[in-house]
């Protein structure tokens, strides 16, 4: 946290993390942010977004929140997907700049300093995954060739880590590309395509993607790229035809 000496210290700060039948990591997830977002600013909030989760994932939320007024949890219900998880974090959010990781632990939430060092002048920073280390990591290198050429050819837009689960945003750019649409994995297409479309400057920082130690990945099974591909061509459509 070096980094965070040397950069002006923000006004306000929304964080919020997704998290899916988590309980193992939201605990650890929370805590760790909680001392990082003391230091880089003055009024901060930690939203936990719970997707449906079916194990003690909500519980542990409740309970943290009960800790901290700063903390809150917001709860849907029955599961509904990674995007109307983002969707709902991004809607609640209350303060001018937000930013959002994973509820995973594959992220480091302190890199949130080499975001902040580009953030003068830019509208949104995503993270590109350095060195990417999940399970099943050729086929997801393959699923994430294949997102970049679908993006590419129906939006005309290339990123670096198109879903990397990273993102900051400011309050303009939020009000730019809300609402959203997606509930499935092609939120963040749609976060970047209505961004490309609205002009928007994004800057690019990379992070360190570490293993998953806990929980289950899905966003490479096969009802969840079906649902991508039907969201995309949905996105496409509002996109040329006005409802964007």
């Amino acid at each position: 946290m070096e980094k965070a000496e040397k950069i002006k210290r923000l006004t306000e700060l929304s964080i919020f993390f997704p998290f899916w039948n988590e309980e193992k990591n939201i605990e650890a997830v929370v805590k760790q942010a909680i001392p990082i977002a003391e230091r880089v600013a003055a009024k901060w909030e930690i939203i936990m977004v719970d997707d449906g989760s079916t194990d003690r994932t909500k519980y542990i939320a409740e309970k943290l929140a009960s800790q901290n007024p700063r903390l809150r949890l917001v709860s849907i219900h029955p599961n509904r997907g990674y995007g109307a998880a983002l969707n709902e974090g991004l809607t609640q959010a209350k303060y001018d700049v937000v930013v959002f990781t994973d509820g995973d632990r594959q992220f480091d939430f302190s890199e949130i300093t080499t975001f902040l060092e580009v953030l003068p002048g830019a509208d949104m920073v995503i993270g590109f995954r350095k060195k990417r280390n999940d399970r099943n990591i050729f086929k997801r290198l393959l699923l994430m060739s294949l997102l970049k050429a679908w993006d590419f050819l129906l939006f005309h837009f290339y990123f670096r880590d198109i879903d990397c689960g990273f993102k900051l945003f400011t309050r303009h750019a939020l009000s730019e590309i809300m609402p959203l649409r997606s509930e499935g994995a092609m939120i963040t297409t749609e976060i970047l395509a209505k961004a490309k479309k609205k002009k928007l400057t994004i800057r690019e920082v990379g992070v360190m993607h570490y293993p998953r130690e806990h929980g289950i990945q899905t966003g490479a099974n096969f009802a969840v790229i079906l649902r991508a591909v039907l969201e995309s061509f949905i996105l496409w459509y509002d996109l040329h035809y006005g409802r964007t």
